[in-house]
């Protein structure tokens, strides 16, 4: 991991400790994570640094793919392995694993693009934004929504997009981010979990559109 992006003292001219491509990058995985990992006490203490698991599993090798080229471009060695089970109904778990010696930095990384992505997202608009902000609040927006798709609990109907999560920063995250994309999105608490959807049509076309990748990166090698 490249040492000049964690812990160097920054000027008030200067937003952020990374580069817009490695928050972004951070953002996504740490909204996968959130998609996946039960909510803690901690994450609901302003201030309390939520460390990312070691291991994660995914039920959904997209999923796991993208988490794992995310990780690969932050320079976070991660080995990805496959478990099928079932008997009548076979099925797949992916496993990523963060080796012990790299947690640290890993969790250090994850927990700056979450705290910086949110307050991106969440706080009011700057007027004198640089452009160069602008498109990444748009990015980090989309970013969240393509976590949501992968790893959230889809909920489609033929009237609306929805993604159910249990991670209640995560929902009002979705919900903002929906508005920077020029869909309105609508909020709605379930039982253990937070319904935020989209109507089909203009709406829909919007998110879907700004959360596409382009093509595959080339596949990488296990650590």
């Amino acid at each position: 991991m490249n040492p000049t992006l964690l812990g160097r003292p920054r000027s008030a001219s200067t937003p952020h400790p990374l580069d817009w491509l490695t928050l972004t990058a951070g953002f996504e995985a740490a909204c996968i994570l959130r998609c996946v990992t039960a909510p803690t006490t901690a994450r609901r203490q302003r201030g309390v640094p939520v460390h990312p698991p070691e291991r994660v599993e995914f039920n959904r090798e997209d999923a796991a793919q993208r988490l794992r080229h995310l990780l690969y471009q932050l320079e976070v060695p991660v080995t990805h392995e496959r478990a099928v089970g079932g008997l009548r109904r076979r099925y797949e778990l992916h496993q990523l694993t963060v080796a012990p010696a790299h947690q640290s930095g890993y969790a250090a990384m994850l927990d700056a693009s979450w705290r910086r992505g949110r307050a991106e997202l969440i706080g009011a608009p700057v007027p004198s934004a640089s452009g160069a902000r602008r498109v990444g609040r748009t990015r980090l927006a989309a970013a969240g929504w393509r976590a949501a798709l992968l790893a959230g609990g889809r909920h489609i109907r033929r009237h609306i997009l929805g993604i159910r999560v249990t991670d209640r920063d995560l929902a009002a995250i979705l919900v903002r981010s929906a508005a920077l994309l020029d869909a309105p999105a609508i909020l709605r608490p379930g039982t253990g979990c937070y319904l935020v959807s989209v109507p089909h049509g203009t709406a829909r076309e919007r998110i879907m559109q700004a959360t596409e990748l382009g093509p595959p990166p080339p596949e990488i090698v296990a650590v």
